[in-house]
């Protein structure tokens, strides 16, 4: 019995020297023991967590970084045409707006109405009805210069080469012409030193102005209307310019396809965009230009959104395409 109290004492006095949590609550030297012995290790940071989200643009792809172009190195011009045949998808409204982000970005540009209608003419208070010398004249007599038709806007940096009805004659006038597919890219060659970049607004039509603007052209830029039955037309459009490539203008390229009129309150304008980009991927532009009232208010007043109105939404979407536009040529 003896023995057996002895064992119980030492085992008791072994729990009493060993430092437990009860014991910290009351004693502050065994609570230091304690702390001493039981470190709580740092939670886990998670690799993802340190990585930002990545901001989606309006095609639902992260939004690229567009830094600041290069200056300019002087020509000859990159010539880009905008073109589909489809009217009233923006090619006009987007050929007076990019050219004048672009001039603000310090480059010389020229815009060439191709149109008969004189859209872009009109867009930047030219009169087209007044005209004595226009793009038809160039196209089919020698005896016109350049520097005769073309006229300097109210943008620094930025002239334009207007046309009117006259131009509409022009493509029957040409069916007898020998190369008459080249004959706007020969008046084009007496200019691209003198400038950046031209861009040529193409007449609603897969006629023979708009092979004469895709032969001429280094680039093709496809402004889409957000709505279904424009969709349906770039298939017609990417044959003509597969044919133009094989046949006429082999370095011919598509620098992409801009998204118009886009409106994000309607579930019509969201599932056109979200199919042009399913079938198009990389070629499709991240910048989309919005539906807005002050593109109508800017063709009344003859000057481009960019100085009309310059710190909408429409002028900066404006300037990020022509950043785009220029990274993309730069890359390609």
């Amino acid at each position: 019995m003896v023995e057996q109290s002895d064992s119980v004492d030492e085992q008791s006095s072994d729990v009493r020297t060993e430092p437990t949590a009860l014991a910290a609550l009351f004693d502050p030297a065994v609570a230091g023991a304690v702390a001493e012995e039981f470190v709580v290790p740092p939670a886990p940071v998670a690799a993802e967590a340190l990585i930002p989200e990545p901001v989606l643009g309006p095609t639902g792809r992260p939004w690229p970084d567009l830094p600041v172009p290069p200056p300019a190195t002087g020509g000859p011009a990159m010539v880009i045409a905008l073109c589909n045949q489809k009217g009233g998808v923006g090619k006009t409204t987007t050929t007076i707006n990019l050219g004048a982000a672009l001039a603000e970005l310090g480059r010389k540009v020229l815009l060439v109405d191709f149109d008969p209608q004189g859209s872009l003419s009109v867009g930047l208070g030219v009169n087209p009805h007044t005209l004595e010398r226009s793009i038809y004249n160039l196209l089919l007599t020698r005896d016109t210069t350049p520097e005769e038709v073309i006229d300097a806007t109210n943008v620094p940096g930025l002239d334009i080469m207007p046309s009117n009805i006259d131009l509409s004659a022009a493509e029957i006038q040409l069916v007898s012409e020998v190369a008459r597919e080249q004959t706007l890219m020969r008046v084009l060659d007496k200019v691209k030193s003198a400038y950046d970049v031209i861009l040529i607004d193409c007449a609603p039509s897969l006629g023979l102005l708009t092979v004469n603007a895709l032969t001429a052209a280094d680039k093709v830029i496809m402004p889409l209307e957000c709505e279904f039955f424009a969709l349906r037309g770039i298939a017609l459009l990417n044959d003509t310019i597969t044919k133009v490539q094989e046949r006429l203008n082999p370095r011919l390229e598509i620098l992409g396809i801009l998204g118009t009129m886009y409106d994000a309150r309607t579930l019509h304008s969201r599932e056109v965009l979200e199919r042009v980009v399913q079938a198009f991927g990389e070629r499709v532009f991240h910048t989309v230009i919005r539906r807005t009232v002050k593109f109508p208010e800017t063709t009344v007043a003859g000057e481009p959104i960019t100085t009309y109105a310059t710190t909408s939404a429409g002028a900066e979407a404006y300037r990020s395409l022509a950043r785009e536009v220029l990274a993309r040529c730069l890359v390609g």
